[in-house]
């Protein structure tokens, strides 16, 4: 069995796609000098009174970029589409291409539908008339349906736990030794210093964060609203309770406060799953507050909606908190929680203390934010009127003034995602919160920088795949912010 190139039979592109970078760096450096000395030209007026188009040297060189851009973007596609229908005669590139079939299949459906329907999607809808809006878009859902994929084996082509006897550092596209039919032939990306398949391992690592960091920043985005609205409504002495300690938690560095939340010693007493039992109780008491609110004037409705959404709720909450039919297990004492046989899943202990650390990290920021703006918003005419009309506080609340802070949340939640990823990144490069065995990404990174003089790819695929998640996330963000401001 040979080794795979990194182009295969379409190698004959290889020269093409090189000159096109070479010409995209130099158009670059053109455009920024000439954007720089050249002043903006002004638009001239027809007899008419419509504008006239100019094309100075900064529109020249604006559509030489873009034109070289969109140059060197079809190359890439091309390589893509030929490696997904020719496999491993095109090389690495055409085997991982092919391998992530499912999700090109899923972008091309969810994109064409999206635009389809865009203008009846509201703000998810005009993230589509945003290029850069669309570009980050694609990016993080890239990542998503490969974590998704991932999980259920799609995509990974060996276990990313398993060492495979002679593929220690080796380089990618190295054939396996002795490998049956039904194995895959190759470590696409090689192997790390303990012979695992890297390409795996990236893949695998797709879904650690995919199911770590949404939901995390979605319960500290909870927390944050659920204790930041009365905050900025109310004012008083309920402010500056709460405001202060926001701010105690936000004196701490957060990655000194990371480290000491995740360190054995703390897990050992018990401090993080009493923080998860205060934290996870928050998602519930945010959604029983809204449901009552918008059903307070229906109370034969309201009722039994409330016994039925927070029996549920209160389920899902003791079977996450609950591991092993205990709340709290320590080596001295523990606090029985939901029965075994009721237990819908156990969390892993080094992912619910991540996860809680997460969480309680990022609230006391997403506090301050929705504060702010419900000191702002509770000024508007609409929350006047409200008041008018007899509302009760947490209506006003959830109804009125949060409802018209969704444009900033959203972008801050798509930013917080990022943060989250690069935090858990940091926390698997220092070991910290993970098992040592997991492939996340931040694990991965540090298990090859230690020979990154030596063998560059066992830490280079997760680092690309950290910085083009985190990428996509601003610019999504980006977009969205974009959009929102022209509402």
């Amino acid at each position: 069995m040979e080794a795979l190139s990194w182009t295969g039979s379409l190698s004959f592109l290889d020269p093409i796609l090189q000159y096109g970078l070479i010409a995209l760096v130099l158009v670059i450096l053109a455009w920024l000098v000439i954007t720089s000395v050249v002043s903006e030209e002004r638009a001239k007026s027809n007899a008419d009174g419509t504008l006239a188009r100019t094309t100075g040297a900064r529109g020249l060189a604006g559509t030489a970029l873009r034109l070289v851009f969109a140059l060197v973007v079809a190359i890439v596609c091309l390589y893509l589409v030929g490696g997904i229908f020719l496999g491993t005669s095109a090389g690495i590139i055409g085997a991982i291409s092919q391998q992530f079939l499912p999700v090109w299949t899923s972008l091309a459906i969810l994109y064409a539908v999206s635009i389809a329907f865009k203008r009846r999607l509201g703000l998810y809808g005009k993230l589509f008339d945003s290029p850069i809006g669309m570009i980050g878009f694609g990016l993080v859902m890239f990542w998503v349906f490969t974590g998704i994929f991932g999980q259920m084996d799609l995509i990974v082509t060996h276990d990313p736990l398993v060492q495979v006897s002679g593929m220690k550092n080796k380089v990618p596209g190295t054939p396996l030794r002795g490998a049956s039919a039904e194995d895959f032939q190759w470590y696409l990306l090689g192997g790390d210093n303990l012979a695992r398949d890297v390409f795996s391992r990236m893949v695998d690592g797709a879904g650690v964060v995919v199911q770590i960091a949404p939901l995390a920043t979605l319960f500290a985005f909870m927390v944050g609203i659920t204790l930041g609205l009365p905050a900025g409504y109310y004012g008083g002495r309920l402010d500056t309770l709460l405001s202060f300690l926001a701010n105690l938690i936000l004196a701490f560095p957060v990655i000194l406060l990371f480290y000491l939340l995740v360190t054995p010693e703390i897990v050992a007493t018990g401090v993080p799953n009493y923080m998860a039992i205060i934290l996870f109780i928050f998602p519930i008491v945010f959604v029983g507050v809204l449901l009552n609110s918008r059903y307070y004037t229906r109370p034969k409705f309201r009722t039994p909606l409330l016994i039925g959404v927070l029996g549920v709720a209160m389920w899902l909450y003791l079977s996450l908190v609950s591991t092993g039919g205990f709340l709290i297990e320590t080596k001295t004492y523990g606090i029985w929680g939901l029965p075994t046989f009721m237990d819908l899943f156990d969390v892993p202990g080094g992912i619910l203390v991540v996860f809680v650390s997460v969480v309680f990290v990022n609230s006391p920021t997403v506090f301050r934010i929705v504060r702010g703006l419900a000191l702002d918003i509770k000024t508007r005419d609409y929350v006047a009127a409200a008041q008018t009309r007899g509302e009760g506080p947490w209506y006003i609340m959830l109804w009125e003034i949060l409802p018209n802070a969704r444009g900033p949340l959203i972008v801050d939640f798509c930013l917080r995602i990022g943060y989250t990823t690069i935090l858990l990144g940091t926390l698997g490069f220092f070991g910290l919160g993970l098992p040592p065995e997991s492939p996340d990404w931040g694990s991965t990174i540090n298990e090859g920088r230690k020979l990154l003089s030596i063998y560059l790819h066992p830490a280079l695929p997760p680092a690309f795949a950290l910085l083009s998640l985190v990428l996509g996330l601003n610019l999504l963000a980006d977009g969205l912010r974009e959009e929102s401001l022209k509402d």
